[in-house]
C-alpha cells in the first residue's frame, strides 16, 4: 500500500488505533464495535469506519472489529512486522535519551549504528551499539544499507548530512534537530520532531481556553 494513496491526517491515525487496540487487548477485550471504539478514542463511528476502509475493511456487522485480528492488520499496514534498519546520527544528552528508551523494535526499526564527531562519545555504548566516528558513516553504509536514520544532530549540521544519507541510500529520517528537511526527493520522507513546537501549542491552548 503506497502511503501517497492515502491521506496523511489517515496515516496519523493509524498509530493511535495501533496504540489503543494494543490496550484492549492487554485489558483481555476481544471484540469492539466501531461506536464503542470511537467513543474511546473521541473520533467518530463513521470517521474509524472511512479511515479502515482505505485498507479494506476489517469489521462486520452486528460482531464489530474482532480486536487481536484488527490489531495485527494495522501493524502490517504500518510495516511492523518486518524491522527496518537504521542509524542514530549524534549521541548527546538528546541521542542518548531516544537511543535507550525508544523500544525502536516495537515500532518497526532496528537501530544497527550510532554516530557521532565528539571523541568523548566516540567508542562508547548506547543502546547495545558502540558509537563510532562520523568519517566511518559512508563505509559502514555501503555495507548495511540502513534505510533510515534518526537525527540528533545541529541544525547546522543536518542539511549536508542528510544530502549525504541519501546517496547512501536512506529513505527516511527521523529528525530531531532543529532544521525542517525539506528534501528536493519524492522517494524519501521525512517526521520532524519539535519538542519546543509542542510546548508552545500547549501553552496556547492553555492561555486562550
Amino acid at each position: 500500500m503506497k502511503e501517497q494513496r492515502i491521506s496523511s491526517s489517515v496515516i496519523k491515525r493509524l498509530p493511535r488505533y495501533y496504540r489503543f487496540l494494543g490496550e484492549l487487548k492487554k485489558q483481555g477485550i476481544t471484540r469492539i464495535s466501531s461506536g464503542e471504539l470511537a467513543a474511546r478514542m473521541k473520533l467518530t463511528a463513521s470517521q474509524i469506519r472511512q479511515d479502515l476502509n482505505n485498507f479494506g475493511g476489517f469489521g462486520q456487522q452486528g460482531y464489530g472489529y474482532n480486536v487481536e485480528m484488527l490489531y495485527d492488520e494495522i501493524g502490517e499496514i504500518l510495516g511492523l512486522s518486518s524491522l527496518t534498519s537504521a542509524v542514530m546520527l549524534g549521541i548527546g544528552k538528546l541521542g542518548v535519551v531516544v537511543a535507550e528508551n525508544m523500544d525502536f523494535k516495537k515500532q518497526g526499526f532496528k537501530l544497527v549504528g550510532a554516530f557521532d564527531v565528539s571523541e568523548e562519545v566516540i567508542g562508547k555504548t548506547v543502546a547495545g551499539i558502540k558509537v563510532q566516528n562520523l568519517s566511518e558513516l559512508e563505509v559502514f553504509c555501503k555495507k548495511h544499507k540502513p534505510k533510515a536514520a534518526f537525527m540528533c544532530v545541529p541544525s547546522s549540521a543536518a542539511p549536508e548530512l542528510a544530502e549525504k544519507l541519501i546517496e547512501l541510500g536512506v529513505v527516511g529520517f527521523w529528525n530531531f534537530s532543529h532544521y525542517d528537511i525539506r528534501l528536493k526527493h519524492p522517494d524519501v520522507f521525512v517526521e520532524n520532531v519539535h519538542f519546543g513546537d509542542s510546548l508552545m501549542r500547549l501553552s496556547y491552548k492553555i492561555k486562550n481556553s
